[in-house]
């Protein structure tokens, strides 16, 4: 029920702050856009759900912060995160951002690598293909995006699965973003292999200083440890700037919107 009237309150806030051009010919109030990708990478058409702030026109000099939601679908995250994203603008807890939610065709299967485990390719049996999806965000979704709109900063953001998929990518491809927010991270996937390889693969990067947000509710001794493993592997990592986050007070399904409230609003406070 907390959930429930958080999310309704932020999104009726968030509709009151959106201006008039927010409204359509027909008066319908909308909240962003939907564009089609291409991928070559992928062979398939990708869905973008995007969000421009309305001050994007009136400012046709400045560039915009970028936030990169996976499990961005309508009827996933997308629409809730907007909301929350310009409520936080609206009280300059953070700068207008554009928002891209990149549309699910198969998570299982975009958000994992390789498993070794008989009882993950018997309960995900498309998964492992992280190392395309990743190449795709790469070499086709941020040239596109960069193309498309006046670009300045990025946030990458995934929950579970997702978090995982925002982990493999700090550690192997970490000059991607500027900021990476990890939520509830399934980093159990392929028993731990990936937590296992974190500080040698850190040890190798060599992109800028960039932010990192990791947080977990009460999901479980091993949800839990790992996110808090991963935590501390960070920390001592020199061209990081790390956040680690418990949430007792959630689980696994209510943790999203609470933890980017506090995430969006730590990584962009004054430094």
């Amino acid at each position: 029920m907390k959930l429930i009237l958080t999310l309704l309150f932020s999104v009726a806030v968030a509709a009151l702050g959106f201006s008039q051009n927010s409204l359509s010919k027909d008066n319908l109030f909308v909240l962003g856009k939907v564009e089609k990708l291409e991928s070559k990478i992928l062979n398939e058409t990708r869905t973008l759900n995007v969000y421009i702030p309305d001050s994007y026109d009136k400012n046709p000099n400045a560039s915009y912060p970028v936030i990169y939601l996976l499990d961005g679908s309508a009827d996933e995250d997308f629409i809730h995160v907007t909301g929350l994203v310009q409520f936080l603008t609206m009280i300059k807890k953070m700068p207008e951002s554009i928002i891209i939610g990149i549309a699910n065709i198969d998570r299982k299967r975009d958000l994992t690598f390789p498993t070794t485990n008989v009882q993950d390719k018997k309960d995900f049996p498309t998964s492992g293909s992280s190392e395309k999806f990743l190449a795709f965000i790469e070499k086709e979704l941020l040239p596109y995006a960069k193309k498309q709109y006046r670009t300045s900063t990025s946030t990458l953001i995934g929950q579970s699965l997702g978090g995982l998929l925002v982990t493999e990518a700090l550690l192997k491809k970490p000059e991607l973003f500027n900021n990476y927010i990890i939520i509830s991270p399934s980093l159990w996937w392929d028993d731990e292999s990936l937590l296992r390889q974190a500080p040698a693969l850190l040890e190798k990067r060599t992109a800028a200083k960039i932010q990192v947000y990791v947080s977990v509710g009460s999901e479980g001794k091993q949800m839990e440890d790992d996110a808090f493993q991963l935590s501390e592997i960070l920390a001592k990592s020199k061209n990081l700037q790390s956040y680690f986050v418990r949430m007792p007070e959630e689980n696994h399904l209510t943790i999203l919107h609470n933890c980017l409230y506090k995430a969006l609003e730590t990584l962009n406070k004054p430094k």
